[in-house]
């Protein structure tokens, strides 16, 4: 057992089943950790987390809906206790770069060993900072060197975090009462919500602000 007196709580995040799968198997299997939560994109990780209240997620980049990198950005937003460790075949610098940017406290390669997983779960938990061997290295040599993630702003920073995440799904072709279903708010809620949108990205209406939404990359899948 770690040196936590409970096992950590995890959430797993993959869109591959597989995967998950795999995941939940290794970690159900060692008394340190307890698999409180699946999620195979990062909307529904982002109400996973809501609902479990997990010590740490284990969290894929390239998915569907969300990516693990924004997914992460609104988890530690929301959960600042949360850490997320991405765990995924991405390794060029500018992404492990955004996922740090993003929150996230750890970030290793699907090729990484069990036992490198489990250490690296467990020190995630504890509050550091973990990277793969294979990255360890590089991740030093990049703040060594002074390089940052390239600093835009994101598109439209009047919205609050609720807002960008409604006007995803407004993005996507969700109806008022999807979006209301989804993330657990009334009908009232939502359309209040959307009317403070559509002043912030001054849209005329619902075709214009998801028209400006798509193109500042809000709602793809």
């Amino acid at each position: 057992m770690s040196e936590h007196a409970e096992p950590v709580r995890v959430v797993v995040v993959d869109d591959h089943e597989i995967v998950r799968d795999g995941l939940v198997a290794l970690l159900g299997a060692l008394p340190e950790f307890d698999v409180v939560g699946v999620a195979a994109d990062g909307r529904a990780a982002v109400h996973i987390v809501d609902e479990t209240r997990p010590d740490v997620v284990v969290m894929d980049i390239q998915m569907p809906v969300l990516d693990g990198v924004e997914a992460t950005r609104f988890v530690t937003a929301r959960h600042r206790e949360v850490r997320v460790v991405m765990l995924t075949m991405n390794e060029d610098d500018d992404t492990v770069l955004a996922a740090i940017q993003a929150g996230a406290s750890g970030y290793l390669l699907k090729g990484s060993g069990a036992e490198e997983v489990r250490r690296a779960l467990l020190a995630a938990a504890a509050g550091g900072m973990v990277f793969g061997a294979s990255l360890a290295g590089r991740v030093a040599a990049l703040f060594a060197g002074g390089r940052r993630a390239p600093e835009k702003e994101p598109p439209f920073p009047d919205l609050t975090d609720r807002e960008r995440e409604l006007l995803h799904l407004l993005a996507a072709g969700r109806s008022n009462d999807a979006i209301a279903a989804q993330l657990f708010v009334s009908n009232k809620t939502v359309r209040n919500t959307v009317s403070s949108i559509y002043a912030k990205l001054h849209a005329t209406g619902r075709a214009d602000a998801i028209i400006k939404a798509r193109e500042a990359g809000f709602g793809r899948e």
